[in-house]
């Protein structure tokens, strides 16, 4: 167990700290089809951003079946600007007849087979673990990574590094939090350039302070 991760947990949590209406909807929807292709969305783009293009497309689509009759014209004018939004939406398109064809509509479960289709890395994986399927998952962002080394939790130099560092040294009861709490802290307090320490109650933990 890391030193005062529980802590540092229950620090975050008593801030009450303002979630974006992304991070809301990425709580509630326990989909694993909607949280793959709308972590997809939100990769290199701000959470004002990816709200109202996810919104879109989900008028468009669902289900794996629903993008089967969705021309690719159609899915990047719904989903721009987010970043990248030609390559992301081609990536959509082709994981959901991917799935339609090849898994019967059924999102894997596990991490080593959706990091299999194109577009998809270890920190969606882990998020469609966490918030579609409810399991016990760390999804490694840049808020986690970056939080996680500022407050000395780990000492790495990569969002897969910091992942398996956590999963080895955390209870699983406790992975499927972080990811939530760790990028609102980012978003309101913890900034990659001047964070606003004064303002944090777990300030005390954190070695830039020391």
């Amino acid at each position: 167990m890391i030193k005062n991760f529980n802590k540092i947990i229950q620090g975050i949590k008593d801030m009450k700290l303002p979630q974006t209406e992304f991070v809301k909807f990425m709580e509630d929807i326990h989909d694993p089809f909607i949280v793959l292709i709308a972590c997809i969305l939100s990769l290199r783009t701000n959470d004002k951003t990816t709200y109202p293009a996810a919104m879109r497309m989900l008028k468009l689509g669902k289900t794996p079946k629903d993008f089967l009759n969705v021309k690719l014209e159609e899915l990047e004018k719904a989903i721009y600007p987010v970043g990248f939004y030609k390559n992301k939406a081609k990536q959509i398109l082709d994981i959901s007849h991917k799935l339609y064809y090849e898994y019967n509509s059924v999102v894997p479960k596990d991490i080593d087979e959706l990091i299999k289709f194109k577009g998809v890395g270890r920190k969606t994986a882990n998020l469609v673990q966490s918030k579609g399927y409810s399991l016990p998952s760390i999804c490694v962002d840049v808020h986690v990574h970056r939080i996680s080394n500022r407050l000395g939790l780990v000492k790495t130099n990569s969002p897969e590094e910091t992942e398996f560092e956590l999963k080895n040294n955390l209870p699983k009861n406790s992975w499927s939090d972080i990811n939530t709490l760790f990028v609102t802290l980012g978003q309101n307090i913890c900034k990659p350039i001047n964070p606003k320490c004064q303002d944090c109650s777990i300030s005390i933990y954190c070695k830039n302070n020391k």
